[in-house]
């Protein structure tokens, strides 16, 4: 498969251009939701603003590795240098991930993707799976039980000298949250990383390699899927233009805000014919990931 096979070299050419500003928008509304999930529980304080809040806070955190993700590919602004400077201070920082180890794994899944050195292939290898394995497993992660398991993790690799900076995050967050009226709110935080995020995440994962018809397949749209997602999918599970999974593998060179674009070119163009890697919402994705394989 190759992309030139059905998008033109101008054509390829501005799907790869790079915008500050659409950059910029990017982290402007993925900070402005978390802050404004934070706003609305502090300003009105119950238990709906207060729930509400949390799945918001754990998609924006999943949405700012994504932005981890995207300047790791250099995808983003148009100069290497800021992609390296803000995506790691403005989205891997707060999160606790470094986009220079991040980009050494994650590129060894593009280049594996198809093949059994594929790192991520743990993730998803066993898919599908019984619909009460799939039970079991979001039950362990609307527990805590996963997001526990993973911050333990995390904090067993700990040390000051390196994780400074993501301490000095989280003391910032609670002061601001503290000078606003609601110190209380930091805990939601937490709450969302520990409870919600895992959640998020495993159906990420599912619905871009779990639901493929031929992980083995070198082809991006036998080990690849893409999600179609409603306007609540792109809120809650699939943020930055993520769900366009094929078209990232077909050309992790471009932009997430151009990815939507380059969808309807290939499509339009003949690209998916005869092949199932087009899921239509998550509720798809986890009717795909528990068909029983044959």
């Amino acid at each position: 498969m190759k992309v030139r096979d059905f998008i033109a070299r101008d054509e390829l050419a501005a799907l790869t251009r790079r915008s500050n500003l659409r950059a910029w928008w990017a982290f402007a509304v993925n900070w402005g939701l978390i802050a404004g999930a934070f706003a609305v529980a502090i300003i009105w304080p119950n238990p709906l603003t207060i729930l509400a809040a949390i799945p918001v806070i754990a998609a924006r955190q999943l949405g700012l590795g994504i932005l981890v993700h995207d300047c790791a590919h250099n995808a983003l602004f148009t100069d290497r240098r800021t992609n390296e400077v803000v995506g790691q201070w403005l989205a891997g920082t707060p999160i606790n991930l470094s986009l220079q180890d991040y980009r050494t794994y994650h590129l060894a899944h593009h280049r594996h993707a198809g093949t059994p050195d594929d790192p991520d292939l743990g993730f998803v290898a066993n898919y599908p799976i019984t619909a009460q394995a799939l039970r079991r497993k979001l039950m362990r992660d609307v527990t805590g039980r996963t997001g526990w398991r993973d911050l333990v993790q995390s904090l067993a690799r700990f040390t000051i000298a390196k994780q400074w900076p993501w301490v000095a995050f989280h003391i910032g967050l609670f002061a601001v949250l503290a000078l606003a009226g609601g110190w209380w709110a930091y805990g939601l935080w937490w709450v969302a990383q520990i409870f919600a995020y895992p959640v998020i995440a495993r159906l990420r994962q599912i619905g871009e390699h779990g639901v493929v018809p031929d992980r083995g397949d070198a082809d991006p749209r036998m080990n690849t899927a893409t999600t179609m997602v409603s306007w609540w999918e792109r809120l809650l599970v699939a943020p930055n233009h993520v769900s366009y999974h094929v078209e990232h593998h077909v050309a992790a060179g471009v932009p997430p805000y151009r990815l939507a674009r380059m969808h309807r070119l290939l499509k339009a163009r003949g690209f998916y014919d005869g092949f199932d890697s087009l899921s239509h919402g998550y509720r798809d994705v986890v009717r795909r990931a528990t068909r029983r394989a044959a």
